[in-house]
């Protein structure tokens, strides 16, 4: 099976990558730099250059792909937000789900699915609500860029090609996503949780999220949106109380929510004092297995 791969070189995509040629599958990574893609998948992905923005280059290769998964969009933690960083955080993403519409729309022999990404950041903050794939979004920044990122690439559903909404929750592995940050203070033995803890922290195993992904493309009923979170989400003060038992180094340190507003703004609001329970319901429903359920199993495995 021939499967196309935006945001290939992430934190997700190179897993994902890794897994579907482990698994015999062609894999075709779309991204701005080649040669940087290839030293980060090797040679058995075969990186494409393309613009981000349009088909040019590579609509060929959804001519009867198995599938096309779009993951690529700007990080949204890698610097602090403004009035620029919030565009490219927008565009980059409704870029890519165009470029992606493009090439099913000229593709003679449809692909069979679009996975596409988003993020549980779609429900906004609520509390202790537990979210499932029925609630409607938030209303702040994050849920409104999470909403034009799933109706990206909607329209393939109008040639009938199956699309798949993954909102994922926090992805955990030790040399990326969330768990680097919250590790390093512990390191240092300052073991910390932000704002007064009591905020939901819905995360899942990158594994998880790889074998989810892959569930996804091989059952042909699947279709709509998916929460890829694990089904025992924690507060934000007990996941790190679990990382400092297992670390050895105790979470004591509080950092108060106005301090992280005042070093990083809008975004501390949205990424780390404001949660969200979601569960992975129809996932579940549709016969997932999770290998890693709670936060103690997945981080003794992390970091075993």
């Amino acid at each position: 099976m021939r499967v196309v791969v935006t945001g290939a070189t992430g934190f997700i995509g190179r897993a994902l990558c890794a897994n579907l040629v482990e698994h015999g599958d062609e894999v075709i990574a779309l991204t701005h730099s080649p040669t940087r893609a290839q030293g980060l998948l090797g040679d058995a992905v075969r990186s494409i250059k393309w613009d981000g923005c349009s088909a040019r280059g590579w609509a060929s290769l959804a001519d009867g792909a198995g599938a096309i998964i779009n993951l690529a969009g700007e990080n949204i933690s890698r610097r602090r937000w403004n009035r620029s960083v919030k565009h490219a955080i927008l565009q980059s993403r409704l870029d890519a789900g165009r470029a992606i519409v493009q090439a099913v729309e000229v593709a003679s022999v449809k692909p069979k699915a679009v996975i596409q990404a988003s993020a549980i950041g779609y429900y906004g903050s609520r509390g202790d609500e537990r979210l499932d794939e029925s609630w409607r979004s938030g209303d702040d920044f994050l849920s409104d860029v999470a909403c034009q990122w799933e109706a990206s690439t909607k329209a393939v559903e109008e040639v009938g090609v199956r699309h798949v909404v993954i909102r994922t929750g926090a992805v955990l592995e030790k040399e990326g996503g969330a768990l680097p940050r919250l590790l390093l203070p512990f390191r240092l033995f300052l073991g910390w949780w932000p704002g007064g803890g009591q905020a939901w922290f819905s995360w899942i195993h990158r594994d998880d999220e790889v074998e989810a992904i892959r569930f996804l493309i091989g059952n042909d009923e699947a279709c709509g949106v998916f929460n890829l979170t694990a089904p025992e989400p924690v507060k934000v003060r007990d996941f790190c109380r679990v990382l400092g038992h297992i670390t050895g180094r105790p979470a004591w340190l509080p950092v108060p929510g106005f301090a992280l507003r005042l070093l990083l703004g809008e975004m501390a609001e949205a990424v780390l004092l404001s949660g969200q329970r979601a569960l992975p319901r129809r996932l579940q429903e549709a016969g997932f297995r999770f290998k890693y359920p709670t936060a103690a199993t997945a981080l003794k495995a992390i970091l075993a």
